[in-house]
């Protein structure tokens, strides 16, 4: 990323597939993707770094080729963050006022959310978000944005992300080893909503379920604000796996059958069709039938389904969602995916895909549903930048600064409290649009 040339660039690390891009925006306004770069992520299992030097390397040869496409050099990226370590929770805080005639300032709401940091977590885990939810003043409830009225008393209800240090650490470590600097860690389902979901829909209530190799992300929207946030581990290479171990062969193979010949209602597949399936080492073929396998990756795509209606049940908004599911990710393409969900869920369920909110230059072919998280990581790394420009901030002194204050997790002032203060309300809310 140049501030000169006003290049952002972000990075997916998937359980399946590592993803680089570098945009600009134009004198329009508008983000042109200029540079992408994808490679097979290898060390990662459900969004979980476990091997370092491999992830690094799997990096850096993304960025490689996305920097090539582009023509351009960047070093600062932000970074998608999900996997199985990642859960939220629901907390209210509140304070007096103490202003000149009880008044609601900035800083007070500044205040509430970064005490929201200092909360008390299990061991090993850090807070990555803090979105504000609503705030009530003086027992008045439903307020959003109190800023100039006047009482004695300010609360508010915050969602709040959690995820493992040594997780978090991981994933910054594997950047910087592949030569780059991690600006800003962000949830990827919170970066997925912003490349698909409109403000129509985040205000009717929708559910973003975003089916990805190792993990499923879910991101529910009510009033255009987040609401609720989780991470299921299981995705597309569970499907993949059940394949794999339901017949006996390869995991490319399997992945290949699923793809190309599989179906997520087993009772709309062929009865009487087969495929074979080259045996190993010289081995005879398998012929597998087309409903067969259809059944097994029904089964587990059931699975998947139920534990997403569970986060929505125990999200308290089943009953508000009017815009259904948006559905994307590398694992939506499944086919007859949506009218399973449909059928299980009781909810409208539309594919989604990004490219709504971006411009593709280099003729790219970017604007699928496996890339909508990439694409949102660089809707919010601009959010972001804004935010921070407006206060003349350089970009080195964000990291440096973020990095000083990472290496201490007990005393989280100074510098990073206004750090996250500062875009507390712009881009932690889930809701601001482009």
């Amino acid at each position: 990323m140049s501030e000169k040339n006003n290049y952002i660039a972000a990075i997916d690390i998937g359980t399946t597939k590592i993803v680089a891009i570098v945009g600009q925006k134009n004198s329009n306004g508008k983000i042109e993707v200029l540079g992408f770069g994808k490679t097979t992520s290898k060390g990662v299992k459900r969004g979980v770094v476990f091997n370092i030097e491999e992830t690094a390397s799997a990096i850096k040869e993304a960025v490689s080729e996305a920097k090539e496409m582009a023509n351009v050099d960047f070093t600062d990226v932000f970074v998608g963050i999900a996997g199985q370590h990642v859960k939220s929770i629901k907390n209210r805080h509140s304070k007096y006022i103490q202003g000149a005639e009880n008044e609601i300032i900035k800083e007070d709401i500044d205040e509430l959310t970064s005490d929201m940091y200092q909360i008390s977590v299990d061991a090993g885990e850090e807070v990555i978000h803090v979105i504000p939810q609503s705030y009530i003043v003086d027992n008045e409830t439903g307020i959003r944005n109190p800023i100039g009225m006047y009482g004695k008393k300010l609360e508010a209800n915050f969602h709040i992300v959690i995820g493992q240090i040594t997780s978090v650490k991981n994933i910054r470590r594997c950047v910087k080893r592949a030569g780059l600097n991690p600006v800003k860690l962000i949830l990827e389902p919170i970066a997925s909503a912003d490349a698909i979901l409109t403000r129509d829909e985040k205000e009717a209530g929708v559910i973003l379920v975003d089916i990805g190799g190792g993990t499923t992300d879910i991101a529910i929207y009510y009033d255009n604000i987040i609401r609720h946030t989780a991470v299921i581990p299981f995705g597309g290479n569970s499907v993949t796996n059940d394949v794999k171990e339901a017949f006996s062969i390869l995991q490319r193979h399997a992945e290949k059958l699923k793809v190309e010949f599989g179906s997520a209602l087993g009772g709309l597949a062929p009865e009487n069709k087969v495929v074979s399936v080259p045996g190993i080492n010289g081995r005879d073929p398998k012929e597998v039938s087309f409903q067969n396998l259809s059944k097994i990756i029904q089964a587990r795509m059931e699975e998947i389904i139920d534990t997403v209606y569970f986060e929505i049940e125990n999200s308290g908004y089943l009953e508000k969602i009017g815009a259904g599911i948006a559905l994307t990710g590398g694992g939506a393409m499944l086919k007859n995916l949506p009218q399973l969900m449909k059928y299980k869920t009781s909810f409208d369920v539309k594919l989604s895909y990004p490219q709504k909110f971006v411009r593709i230059k280099n003729n790219i072919k970017i604007n699928e549903t496996m890339y909508s998280t990439v694409i949102g990581l660089l809707l919010k790394g601009y959010e972001y930048m804004e935010a921070f420009e407006s206060k003349n901030i350089k970009v080195d002194t964000m990291i440096e600064k973020e990095e000083e204050n990472n290496n201490n997790e007990k005393e989280k002032g100074g510098f990073l409290k206004n750090f996250k203060n500062s875009i507390s309300n712009l881009f932690d809310d889930g809701g601001t649009e482009m």
